[in-house]
């Protein structure tokens, strides 16, 4: 059950993106990951090792509703124990993961989809079957990063008369019944249930909102994490020392390259310095 290790860093080559990783993951183990923040709760990564290496872990042990940061932890210590026992020669920064940020965790996932496409053999496996049907750990990362919207103001703006009650936790709408003036007793009319209809179609487009701006907020930080990274390249290669050297000078002509057909805007610079001085004599003839 020797692991096959692999190296990974900032520089290798085949690196999938953001959306390929999660499109990995989902379709791998039917998850519905939209961040790969999600991926700090370890859950994941212990059902993919038990995957690669039947017996390596008990699943039955992973908490796959985390959502506190000690229950991550507790999963990254099964992650670490299945490291040990596979040989497979990685610390997990568990520090930095747990915190939910997008570069730390990226960068991992990376290092671990390496892993995994150099050990699994291809065999058939039934992720939901084998994690016992537990709730998708999707569900529970909800709470890491981009802040989750609460739909209650809204369903409470919406029917005014809707109670939870304690048993289920679903929201059951009544209204008062009132006596007729001839003595019978009036049933609710269908507009009951037309306020719920509305309720939970505001509450469904309030969750697909949320999802909607912690994925464009995700898109932003892995544009900055790779820009920033571009930019550094950039400073290194402009240094006196460096900047007649071949291949730096190779660094510098993929770093400037554009695709077929951009054409750079033109400077008009000049001409609007031409233009300004007569229109401070305007102002000042006005």
């Amino acid at each position: 059950m020797a692991a096959v290790n692999v190296l990974h860093t900032a520089v290798s080559t085949g690196n999938l993106s953001r959306q390929d990783m999660l499109l990995w993951i989902n379709s791998t183990l039917h998850l519905t990951y939209t961040k790969v923040e999600q991926m700090c709760s370890a859950a994941a990564y212990c059902q993919f090792m038990h995957m690669m290496f039947p017996g390596c872990l008990l699943l039955k042990k992973v908490k796959f509703n985390a959502k506190h940061e000690h229950e991550f932890i507790a999963n990254f210590k099964i992650l670490q124990l299945a490291f040990k026992k596979t040989g497979v020669d990685k610390t997990a920064p568990v520090d930095r993961l747990i915190k939910g940020r997008f570069q730390d965790n990226f960068e991992f996932l990376q290092w671990f989809k390496k892993l995994f496409d150099a050990n699994f053999d291809g065999r058939d496996y039934d992720p939901v079957a084998s994690r016992g049907g537990q709730a998708s750990p999707a569900g529970a990362a909800q709470s890491v990063g981009a802040p989750r919207r609460t739909t209650a103001t809204t369903s409470a703006r919406v029917a005014p008369a809707s109670k939870t009650t304690p048993s289920s936790g679903a929201v059951k709408t009544t209204r008062a019944v009132r006596p007729s003036p001839s003595g019978s007793v009036s049933t609710p009319t269908s507009s009951s249930s037309g306020s719920a209809a509305q309720a939970a179609r505001i509450a469904e487009l309030e969750q697909a909102l949320a999802t909607q701006e912690a994925t464009a907020s995700s898109i932003e930080k892995e544009r900055d994490f790779y820009f920033s990274k571009l930019r550094d390249i950039e400073v290194i290669c402009q240094l006196p020392e460096l900047v007649e050297d071949h291949n730096v000078k190779n660094i510098l002509e993929i770093l400037y390259a554009t695709e077929d057909g951009f054409v750079a805007p033109e400077d008009d610079g000049d001409e609007v310095a031409n233009e300004q001085p007569p229109f401070e004599e305007e102002q000042e003839e006005y």
